[in-house]
Parts: structure tokens; C-alpha cells; sequence
């Protein structure tokens, strides 16, 4: 399933995460210190104003005149800090307080009443010795709460030290607002921080994101760019590394897959090419084979036994094994060809003479079929190619010209430039070719018309291997119709400067 940026972005987004998280951690902790302000503070707040209240009784203990401002000065400056009221009585019934006036005789009374246990405000006892007791108790006049130490110092005074608790709630109170207020601001300015703070962590993040996505596209053009040392960048560099294993592994694959198509097109090619090899070849072989076997049959069994009709009845056995034999030996070419196997070799030589030598090897035929050939081709035209399958694509083209020639009998060769290459062209007057098979004829076995063909011993294969040859010297070869006949062509590289006659004939 493919994720939506706006998904990304904000249902599954780090930042929003790490704000969230971070919001939520501040806001817990706030939670906690106002939970331990209320469940914890005050037995903490007891514990630290006992120690306050021991120690101001140690200082009150040490003081034997409150009246001399040098010994009691440390003591009054530690009441005022710590919130500390005492008085301390003789035993013939004088007090010193340093609360404000009218406060003395209140606090003595209540000492009196706690050493004669007359009070009965039943005190929380928090801690107690046989010098003093600490406790907690409530004013029955102010309703207020206190933290008090009393008992009698080492002189045999007795003393009341207290410190209102009335304080410690209010201070909870205050600070637990003030955490609340606090709290949330930070919250809310931690949230912005971290929203602003990660997009420089959750960027190469994001990048790498798209990457991916574009990786599982099989798109591998996109590389991480934002760089950086930590792990972020080297996950990046891995990223290229594994994009760039990845694309040229595919390539390979890629390339051994065309290969492997190419390979089982190939193998499909060949066992077609083998079905109609066998067909045709058991189709063209099947006539000759029947007349030789006739004609063997006929000899052996003495049809005719003068000396004439033996020696025409070899001659037709001689004349089919012959044409048996060339076109095995045309099939054998066009198959090695066709497959590849036949060396190419490119060399220069002069397509004039060539053509002359053609020609010459067909002086016979042209005699027996009353042509006129005329040569548009007198000065030396050299071109690159193979020697040996130029002359058999020219040989063929002109015996089939001749087979198929009438009219006028013209035999019409010429060269020319067209695009850069010497196209060669043999022209015959006759017959047009059918236009639906214009691209027919280079088919192996293909005649346009059967019955001349069998006339003159054709097997239809001439063309074909003259279509391979041409590919084979990556060229061109075709085939045109005129009112007055049929031109077949093809096209060779030429070697320098060429020089064409194409204005004057020669008649061979």
C-alpha cells in the first residue's frame, strides 16, 4: 500500500511525534510535581522546620541574657529568617518574647499549660526527648496550625518555640499554580522548539522517504544530497551505494532477460525455419525424385530398348540429380547466411569488372535466350564488399532476368549514386511482378509463377540468398516495376572517388 505525503506528514510525521511526546513528558512532569507539592510537601516542609526549630532552640539554649543585643543577635536574626516566635520563662515568673506586644503572655500560658498538662488541645506529637518535645497543634483562638518545640533548657528555663504552618500550605498552593502556568507556556513553547528543531532532524528523514518510494518505482535517478556525519547521513550514503547496486543489477538483469529473449526467439526462429525447411524441401525434392525414380524404373524394366530413348532417359535422370544437387547446395548457403556462420570479408575491388565477368559467364544463356545486354558501366567503379557474395547476388539477378525476359529481350545493367552508396540495378523487359508479391519474392521458395519456374529449373531460393547476403553486408536490395519489365537493385559502400558512364551503353 502506497502512503500519501499528507499521511506522512502529519498522521505518521517524526516531528509531530517528537512535539507530541515532548508536550506530553512536560505536561506528566508538571502533573508529578504538583501531585508531590500536595501528597509530600508538607511532611517535607515538617521534617526540614523541625531541624529549623532544634536548631533555633540550641541558639535560644546558648543565649543566657536575650537583653544583650552581642549574644542574641545571631538568635533574633535566625527567628526573623526562619519565622520563628519563642518565649522562654524563669522559674519566678518572668518571660521574654520576640513577638509583638501581647503575644508573650499568650505563649507563656500555653508553655504552662503543656508543663502542668492542664492544655487540652491534644497536640500531634512529632518527635520527643527528655529535654523537649516537638508536635503540632492549633491555636484554639486563631484556629491556625503550628509547629512547636517546648521543654526546658540547661539553666532550668523553660522554653516555647513555634513557627505558623499556615505558610507551607499557602506556599504549595502558590507554587503549585505558579508550576501549572509555568508548566503549561513550557509545554506549549517546547512543542514550537521541537516543531522547529526537528525539521532540520526529520528533512534528510523525509528525503530519504521519497527516495525509497522512488527506489520501489525502480526510479534510481534521485540521490540523498543533504549529506551530513551522523547517522542519518551515512543511512544516506548507504542509500546511493544500494541505488546505485540496485539499478546496475537490474540493468544486468535487464540485459541477460533481452539476452534470454533473444535466445528463445532465436531457438523459435530456427525450429520454424526447420518446419519449413523440411516442407519445402520435401516439396521441391518430391518432383525430381519422381522422375528419377520413373526414369530408373523405365531402364530397368526395358521399356524402350533402342539406344535413343536409354540416352534420353539418363539425360532427364542426369538433368534432375543435377538440379537436386544445386539446389541442396543454394539451401546449404542460404541456411549459413541466414544463421550467421558465413565469414564476411570487406574489401575493395572494382564492381565494373565484376560485372563484365558476370556477364562473360553467361555469354550461353543470353545467346540461347536472344537477349540484347546493355552495360551503362564502362570506367573502373570501385566499391567495398565481399567479392565473392556481390558476384553470386549479381549472377543471380541476372539469370533470373534472363529466365524471365521478353519484348524487346533487353538486358539493361546500370550503376549510380543514390544517398551516398552506388546503387547497381538489373533491368529486364517482360512481365510485371504481381504488386501483393513485391515483398514476397525474397521468401525461400516462393515463385511467382510455378509453371516457368519449373520450366527453367528454378527452385526459388536464388533470391532469398541474395536478401541474405545484402544484410549480411549491411545494405539494401529491392525491387521495382516498370511498364516494360522489372528492375532489381542493391546497394554497396563506394571506395573513393567513383566514375560513372551511365550515358553511354555498351552491348555485350
Amino acid at each position: 500500500m502506497k502512503l500519501k505525503n499528507k499521511d506522512i506528514q502529519f498522521k505518521y510525521s517524526i516531528r509531530v511525534t517528537l512535539a507530541l511526546y515532548t508536550i506530553f513528558f512536560i505536561l506528566l512532569s508538571l502533573f508529578s510535581v504538583v501531585l508531590m507539592n500536595f501528597l509530600f510537601m508538607e511532611s517535607f516542609y515538617v521534617r526540614n522546620k523541625t531541624k529549623t526549630l532544634e536548631t533555633g532552640m540550641r541558639l535560644l539554649d546558648a543565649v543566657r541574657d536575650l537583653k544583650d543585643p552581642d549574644s542574641s543577635e545571631a538568635l533574633f536574626s535566625y527567628c526573623s529568617v526562619n519565622n520563628l516566635i519563642f518565649v522562654v520563662t524563669d522559674g519566678d515568673g518572668n518571660f521574654y518574647c520576640n513577638g509583638r506586644s501581647g503575644q508573650g503572655e499568650l505563649l507563656a500560658s500555653r508553655l504552662f499549660g503543656y508543663a502542668t498538662g492542664i492544655d487540652d488541645t491534644r497536640p500531634e506529637i512529632l518527635d520527643q526527648t527528655d529535654k523537649y518535645k516537638i508536635q503540632k497543634n492549633k491555636d484554639i483562638f486563631t484556629s491556625e496550625k503550628y509547629i512547636e518545640i517546648w521543654g526546658s533548657l540547661t539553666d532550668g528555663r523553660s522554653f516555647l518555640i513555634r513557627s505558623p504552618m499556615a505558610s507551607i500550605r499557602d506556599s504549595v498552593e502558590l507554587a503549585n499554580g505558579f508550576f501549572a502556568r509555568i508548566g503549561l507556556i513550557m509545554a506549549l513553547v517546547a512543542g514550537i522548539v521541537v516543531w522547529l528543531f526537528t525539521k532540520r532532524i526529520t528533512r534528510p528523514i523525509t528525503e530519504l522517504t521519497a527516495i525509497s518510494q522512488k527506489m520501489a518505482e525502480l526510479d534510481f535517478n534521485t540521490k540523498y544530497v543533504s549529506g551530513g556525519r551522523d547517522e542519518v547521513g551515512v543511512l544516506g550514503r548507504n542509500f546511493n551505494r544500494m541505488s546505485e547496486e540496485l539499478e546496475r543489477t537490474i540493468s544486468e538483469l535487464k540485459s541477460a532477460n533481452l539476452e534470454l529473449q533473444k535466445d528463445i526467439e532465436k531457438k523459435e526462429q530456427i525450429d520454424e525455419m526447420r518446419k519449413d525447411f523440411l516442407s519445402n524441401v520435401s516439396h521441391e525434392l518430391k518432383t525430381p525424385i519422381a522422375l528419377i525414380q520413373g526414369y530408373a524404373e523405365g531402364l530397368q524394366d526395358n521399356i524402350n530398348d533402342d539406344p535413343e530413348s536409354r540416352d534420353f532417359y539418363c539425360e532427364v535422370i542426369i538433368d534432375e540429380a543435377s538440379k537436386m544437387n544445386t539446389m541442396v547446395k543454394k539451401l546449404l548457403t542460404l541456411n549459413q547466411l541466414e544463421f550467421g556462420n558465413e565469414q564476411v570479408a570487406l574489401e575493395c575491388f572494382d564492381l565494373t569488372a565484376l560485372l563484365r565477368g558476370v556477364l562473360q559467364s553467361a555469354r550461353i544463356m543470353i545467346e540461347q535466350k536472344d537477349a540484347q545486354v546493355r552495360l551503362h558501366q564502362e570506367e573502373p567503379l570501385y566499391v567495398w564488399g565481399d567479392e565473392f557474395k556481390v558476384e553470386e547476388v549479381i549472377t543471380n539477378y541476372v539469370s533470373n532476368a534472363l529466365n524471365h525476359i521478353d519484348g524487346e529481350r533487353i538486358l539493361d545493367i546500370r550503376c549510380r549514386t543514390e544517398n551516398g552508396r552506388v546503387r547497381t540495378s538489373v533491368f529486364n523487359t517482360g512481365a510485371q511482378i504481381p504488386e501483393e508479391d513485391m515483398d514476397k519474392v525474397w521468401i525461400k521458395f516462393f515463385k511467382v509463377d510455378k509453371a516457368r519456374t519449373r520450366e527453367y529449373g528454378g527452385s526459388g531460393i536464388g533470391l532469398s540468398i541474395v536478401k541474405a547476403i545484402m544484410e549480411s553486408l549491411k545494405q539494401e536490395c529491392g525491387v521495382e516495376n516498370y511498364s516494360n519489365g522489372v528492375e532489381f537493385w542493391f546497394t554497396l559502400d563506394p571506395a573513393g572517388p567513383t566514375a560513372y558512364s551511365s550515358n553511354t551503353a555498351v552491348e555485350i
